[in-house]
């Protein structure tokens, strides 16, 4: 049975990626000469010539290309597999490292990922912030898992999975109308009131659009980027606040707030990224099967 040579498969792969035997060399620190020898074994085993020279530099030849895609496949497995065993910080305990954008309820949050705080043998990383930055994060390994209120976009470079958490409709939330008061006409009461809203949320910009398909205009009086503070606003303003209800769901269950109105047109998504790896983490299949 014959094995691949997998120190000349790598030699080769940084050839490919320099274009030239010099650079190659440098950057491997050995000496052109000894580097041609092992591309030579390559080839020779391989039953073919891997490039073409062309001037200064080399150029890849057909059966060069497909050794080079798989060549890349096998390093990018290789990776995964480092970085999955790295998880392994002490014996027996896994790590799970979660990118969340900033906006997102810590409440769906803490939903999520209740099952593992309670574990012994399980580490949590958290961090937050912009969608960009954190799935740079998930395609270099430095997270594990992203979660957002919006899927990846697509990327012929990286395949992303986007799992769809849960959804529900969004609500106008305030706090208990006086005893006697009319029952809350939506939309038309929306018209002038007081009102504070989310920034940048996609349902955000479906709400307005429903407003100004019914002619009203409410009042704005706060615009909030950040889920815990808009919970916060909601606690103290007399307005009322358009917010999905897992946001405030403690003030709810308390009567602090109430629901004035569930908009079911419109829904908050709750997205949970990934990528599709050869050697997927245990803990976030483990968090989606739930």
């Amino acid at each position: 049975m014959a094995f691949l040579n997998y120190h000349h498969l790598r030699y080769f792969w940084v050839i490919a990626s320099e274009g030239s035997l010099t650079r190659a060399a440098e950057r491997l620190a050995v000496s052109a000469s000894s580097l041609s020898v092992q591309l030579q074994a390559l080839e020779a085993q391989l039953g073919h010539q891997l490039f073409e020279r062309r001037g200064r530099k080399l150029e890849l030849t057909e059966a060069g290309r497909i050794a080079l895609d798989y060549a890349g496949t096998v390093f990018r497995s290789g990776e995964e597999l480092l970085n999955t065993l790295k998880g392994l910080r002490r014996e027996g305990v896994q790590v799970l490292r979660v990118g969340a954008i900033a906006t997102l309820s810590r409440n769906f949050q803490i939903e999520l990922i209740r099952p593992l705080v309670v574990r012994d043998d399980v580490e949590l990383v958290i961090r937050t912030g912009a969608l960009p930055d954190l799935l740079a994060g998930l395609e270099s390994h430095a997270l594990d898992l992203v979660l957002a209120n919006q899927p990846a976009p697509a990327d012929q470079d990286v395949d992303w999975q986007n799992d769809l958490v849960t959804d529900q409709a969004v609500s106008l939330v305030g706090h208990p109308p006086p005893d006697g008061a009319a029952p809350f006409r939506f939309p038309r009461d929306l018209d002038r009131a007081p009102l504070v809203v989310p920034a940048g949320s996609t349902w955000r910009i479906a709400f307005e659009r429903l407003c100004q398909e019914a002619g009203v205009a409410p009042r704005i009086v706060a615009e909030i980027d950040d889920m815990a503070m808009l919970r916060l606003v909601a606690r103290e303003s007399r307005a009322l606040t358009l917010v999905p209800p897992v946001v405030v769901r403690d003030e709810l269950a308390s009567g602090l707030l109430v629901e004035r109105c569930r908009v079911e047109a419109i829904r908050e998504a709750f997205y949970a990224i990934s990528r599709r790896r050869r050697f997927p983490h245990p803990l976030v299949a483990d968090l989606l099967r739930r």
